[in-house]
């Protein structure tokens, strides 16, 4: 146990791989009370060796954020055994890139509930707990895929840039309320969900070097972190220039066969 980190209770929600499994790994080893939620939790080989070798501090709860009876189950599961929850910390995602000759709506409405819905749920449930608690932090593990939408990427990137937006919104009622909400947008991940781009990732790292920088964050309040800097800079100046300027720039991230299609005559 580390002298130097408070200890504080967390829901860690979308924990069972990647930059999730890698954080509740050093949030273990530094002392906290963890509850690890995913929709196979509890089944997760991985983590029940973690839950074996760390009992007193790890509960294993299954959880699926678009399901509202679930997680109404699983707030008094997760109050039950933390007592107190300090820092919900947000982390479910999932990502598809499409072509337009791929689009599906179900993809669509998928990515929506879970990237940003299930976020606002999981707020929703948890929001009488941290008013009755007199506290409360949320952190957000958005994507610096909010800054720009880039070509095949549309349906990920909108919902986590409706996520940013509405932590900007929300953050002056919540800490009004003694309630800290943190927003963290990093880049590209070696994962499962990385895995399906099949271009070169500015700025790639591995999910331990990613969960390490995350877990700093836990020991903060400012209410934005990004990283890695390469990337971080250079879509936040797309974001800035103008549009005809940056939407030129990404033209030419398209493959060829999209970039070099005539439109049809009328």
């Amino acid at each position: 146990m580390h002298s130097e980190h408070k200890l504080h209770r967390i829901w860690l929600i979308g924990g069972s791989q990647g930059i999730g499994f890698e954080l509740t790994q050093i949030l273990l080893d530094q002392g906290h009370k963890l509850v690890v939620s995913s929709r196979g939790a509890e089944s997760s080989l991985s983590l029940l060796k973690l839950q074996k070798k760390h009992h007193s501090q790890l509960k294993l709860l299954n959880l699926d954020v678009t399901k509202n009876q679930q997680i109404e189950s699983a707030v008094k599961e997760a109050i039950a055994f933390l007592e107190v929850v300090d820092i919900a910390f947000y982390n479910a995602g999932t990502y598809t890139p499409m072509k337009m000759s791929e689009w599906q709506m179900t993809e669509f409405e998928k990515t929506n509930d879970i990237n940003y819905l299930g976020a606002v749920r999981m707020l929703i449930a948890l929001k009488e707990c941290f008013l009755n608690q007199g506290h409360g932090r949320w952190i957000w593990n958005i994507s610096l895929a909010a800054d720009f939408g880039l070509p095949y990427g549309g349906a990920y990137s909108a919902p986590k840039a409706a996520l940013m937006n509405l932590a900007e919104s929300l953050q002056p009622e919540l800490k009004a309320h003694n309630i800290q909400l943190q927003v963290i947008n990093h880049g590209f991940v070696k994962t499962r969900l990385t895995a399906k781009n099949d271009f070169v990732m500015l700025g790639l790292m591995d999910a331990e070097q990613a969960a390490a920088k995350i877990a700093k964050v836990f020991n903060h309040n400012k209410f934005e972190t990004r990283f890695p800097f390469s990337l971080s800079s250079l879509l936040g100046t797309l974001k800035r220039l103008p549009k005809s300027w940056t939407l030129a720039i990404t033209q030419k991230a398209l493959k060829d066969e999209d970039r070099n299609r005539q439109p049809h005559k009328q």
